[in-house]
């Protein structure tokens, strides 16, 4: 292995080995306390400490790094208290997660560092939105993220990549090429030799290193990010290394022939880097031993403090309240609160854009993203005109990349920016599901880091446009805690729900359905509003049944009340995610019959959890068997005769009929 120190002091060369030597030394102990069942997992970075050690102490400490499980160097690097490191990995409230989460998958942002998800990939686009952020504010920053050889071959790694080129980004992707993904071979995971031969592809530079050398890659990342500050653009940096031990413990290496631990063995970043050392005369066997008597040392007092800390004791008030960052809403900006202003009737399309565009002017650091939203106004024209006010690096085409974009939206919430990110149709969404119920709905929870996203999902049948673009795929979402869901059913809700979403830190999902679009209008006022996320509301008031809806039910039951002159209850649950029980509790105490409908399919939708609660909660009051009513198990159908079937209109007639008659 050849080391060529160019012009850098000793001072510089002993602080990258005193960098490597410590990952080394935990790891050894690690294992100790593997096999002594004090640590319960570990995924070992021994053999690639030189890539994570390298890259790290050759960025400025407040630039983000996004690592993965073989970067211990990161952490260290980045000067984590060893106790909370230990404290992390053993599972005590003092680690970064309280107990919720384990070994790596955390972040920390006094640090600048964001953790993984077991998914791998998510990653990748993360620091996409991160770079985002800096380029936006005009700060000369640049991010780096790992990716694994296996990981790479997740979509993931090509949405990332892809976003990143086209609008350069300066993110520096690390591959680690180990060879193995697990237990699979390169051989068995991608035909290509290298990954720099993708880098041309997207249109970016791409550089390999040998990742055992930890003065080339501090050399080499050192020199990018230089480059990279001034002239913002991806890098794809490819370091070719080798796993010495199992992809965790417990999976071990049989699967690796011997012949390979030998040849690498012999490149080992440590005992090589220290011989140099030793040779030039940097390094001292006494200065040696004492580097690694000193952290012998802060390990031992780390351990100590963090074995002193006790397991978590649960408490159930705040594991719910974690799920989302505390948030109260400013009451004055209701209009139920008497937030009463001068009203235009307006289309519910132009009251949803009304809403977009006075959030884009109150908060100066919202961005949007989607296909086809900038100079096209999106395929619904909802953001028509929005350039011309607000610019495209503000209103912002993306690629067809759902998981890249969602994911840059938490990268923009991590630098303080909100994000909105449309789909084109809710059914699009499946793209981006991961980022979306892994990485938005737990990060709080699981470090603390709240993702300020609203993600717009047109939604719903009636255009006879088939299985792709006609679901109503809400209850993947209500589903999921962390997120909330609203689905307004009016031009006023529309546009208040919506300023609400943009003014809650949380992550919104805002179902619109795109049969309301254009069919229905009503007074809207014309100043900026919220109206309260988790609160229900009358549509129609009655003493005879109670018909519990949101979206297009509202308007399928208030048709259907007025056909039958219906004395009934409408409840517009208008957010479903958290929903109003005690708005539920009233009608249902009130008219003791109750029917729930929704376009969504019947199995599994929200009906049935509102149907349960009513029985858990207010049986006594029932004076007759709960009725759902919903669309059919089945997938959209695209002639007309069949989605009219499908859809739950047709058979609401009856199911009210047999209601009135128990």
């Amino acid at each position: 292995m050849n080391f060529d120190r160019k012009d850098y002091a000793n001072d510089e060369l002993l602080h990258l080995y005193k960098g490597l030597l410590k990952p080394r030394l935990i790891e050894e102990k690690m294992l100790i306390l593997l096999r002594q069942g004090k640590v319960s997992k570990w995924f070992s970075g021994i053999g690639q400490e030189a890539i994570s050690v390298g890259s790290t102490l050759a960025l400025h400490e407040d630039e983000y790094i996004l690592p993965l499980h073989r970067n211990l160097g990161v952490f260290t690097g980045r000067h984590i208290p060893l106790d909370r490191l230990f404290a992390q990995w053993q599972g005590k409230t003092t680690g970064y997660t309280k107990g919720r989460d384990r070994s790596f998958h955390f972040g920390t942002n006094e640090h600048h560092i964001v953790g993984m998800i077991s998914h791998l990939g998510p990653q990748l686009a993360v620091a996409g939105g991160i770079a985002l952020a800096d380029v936006l504010e005009k700060r000369h920053k640049v991010t780096v993220t790992y990716s694994g050889d296996g990981g790479a071959s997740e979509g993931d790694f090509h949405e990332a990549l892809n976003v990143a080129a086209v609008w350069q980004l300066p993110v520096i992707f690390i591959i680690e090429n180990n060879g193995y993904g697990l237990s699979t071979p390169s051989r068995e995971q991608f035909r290509f030799r290298y990954f720099i031969d993708k880098g041309p592809a997207y249109g970016m530079e791409a550089v390999q290193v040998d990742g055992n050398n930890v003065l080339e890659v501090y050399d080499t990342v050192k020199r990018l990010a230089e480059d990279l500050r001034q002239n913002p653009r991806p890098v794809l940096l490819e370091a070719l290394t080798f796993r010495m031990r199992g992809h965790e413990e417990a999976s071990g290496t049989k699967y690796v022939p011997q012949e390979l631990f030998e040849e690498w063995a012999q490149k080992d970043p440590v005992v090589n880097y220290e011989k140099w050392l030793l040779d030039e005369g940097v390094l001292s066997e006494t200065l040696r031993h004492q580097f690694r008597e000193q952290i012998k040392a802060e390990i031992e007092e780390g351990l100590r403090v963090a074995d002193a800390v006790p397991m978590p004791t649960p408490s159930l008030e705040e594991e719910v309240a974690d799920m989302y960052r505390p948030f109260e809403p400013d009451t004055a900006l209701q209009l139920e609160t008497g937030n009463s202003q001068p009203a235009t009737d307006k289309r519910f399309v132009d009251a949803i854009s009304d809403g977009l565009r006075q959030s884009m002017e109150r908060y100066p650091e919202l961005v949007l993203m989607g296909q086809d939203i900038a100079d096209y106004g999106g395929v619904f024209k909802v953001t028509e005109g929005f350039v011309a006010q607000f610019g495209k690096e503000r209103v912002r085409n993306t690629p067809l990349c759902e998981s890249a974009i969602v994911g840059a939206g938490l990268g923009l919430s991590i630098k303080g920016k909100k994000a909105m990110v449309e789909m084109q149709f809710a059914d699009f969404v499946t793209c981006g599901f991961n980022q979306i119920v892994n990485n938005l709905a737990k990060s709080h929870y699981r470090w603390g880091q709240n993702a300020d996203v609203v993600v717009r999902m047109p939604t719903g049948a009636g255009s006879a446009a088939g299985p792709f673009h006609s679901q109503s795929n809400e209850a993947w979402f209500t589903h999921t805690p962390g997120l909330k869901v609203v689905y307004p059913s009016n031009p006023v809700d529309a546009k208040g729900l919506l300023c609400a979403a943009f003014e809650d830190p949380n992550p919104v999902i805002y179902f619109e359905h795109k049969m309301l679009y254009r069919s229905i209008s009503g007074p809207v006022p014309d100043g900026y509003y919220t109206t309260p996320i988790g609160k229900a509301a009358l549509a129609r008031e009655g003493d005879t049944l109670s018909i519990i809806t949101y979206g297009m039910g509202v308007h399928w039951a208030t048709q259907l009340a007025e056909e039958l002159s219906l004395d009934a209850d409408i409840l517009d649950l208008r957010t479903l995610l958290p929903w109003d029980e005690e708005a539920v509790r009233r009608t249902v105490e009130k008219n003791g019959r109750v029917l729930i409908l929704h376009e969504d399919t019947l199995t599994g939708g929200i009906g049935g959890e509102i149907a349960a609660w009513i029985a858990e909660n207010c049986f006594t009051a029932l004076d007759a068997p709960i009725q759902r009513v919903a669309s059919l198990d089945t997938a959209i159908p695209f002639a007309p005769s069949l989605e009219k079937q499908f859809l739950p209109q047709q058979r609401l007639r009856t199911a009210v009929e047999k209601l009135l008659a128990y």
